[in-house]
């Protein structure tokens, strides 16, 4: 009997810890941790981290891992987000669509060949996104043409977090 109460205890106090941070912790995403400097609701990308980080109130942010630029084709800047997308279509653009003459104009959204995964949170100047993968083994590297690419997971979470106007900076 006494195993028994013993096991009901500790499984109340991984409860009572899970619960700690619940309306902060996103489901599946990597941690919870401090992060200052931005105001909350902004997302900021470290590119040399590859990390995405969502700021949520008092000092923390939701941090994610990324894919981000190759060598050559990573930038910094601020951005905002234009659209919210689930499973879009993807196009590729010229200089893709250049160095890969046999890709289609057009890949459907939801086809398991579309690069943009699950969601697209596209940023103001048309070029780059924020968007999940079907190649979630790339999440971690130097892997993009540019834009940040996120486990599908990952994007759909914080899609549900961010609407259209959100801020996004992206450091070296």
């Amino acid at each position: 009997m006494s195993k028994v109460i013993h096991a009901l205890a500790a499984a109340a106090a991984v409860l009572a810890v899970m619960s700690v941070d619940a309306g902060l912790q996103p489901a599946n995403a990597q941690a919870t941790v401090a992060f200052r400097g931005y105001p909350t609701g902004t997302i900021v990308v470290s590119t040399g981290q590859r990390r995405l980080y969502y700021v949520v109130s008092g000092g923390r942010a939701i941090a994610y891992p990324v894919g981000v630029g190759k060598a050559g084709q990573q930038w910094s800047g601020t951005s905002s987000i234009t659209g919210k997308y689930i499973k879009p279509a993807w196009s590729p653009p010229a200089d893709i669509a250049r160095a890969n003459p046999r890709l289609p104009k057009v890949i459907e959204g939801g086809s398991p060949r579309n690069p943009m995964g699950a969601a697209a949170l596209t940023l103001s100047g048309g070029e780059y996104a924020i968007h999940g993968t079907n190649a979630p083994g790339s999440i971690g590297g130097f892997v993009s043409h540019g834009c940040i690419r996120m486990h599908n997971r990952h994007v759909m979470d914080l899609y549900a977090r961010v609407s259209v106007g959100t801020q996004v900076v992206v450091t070296r």
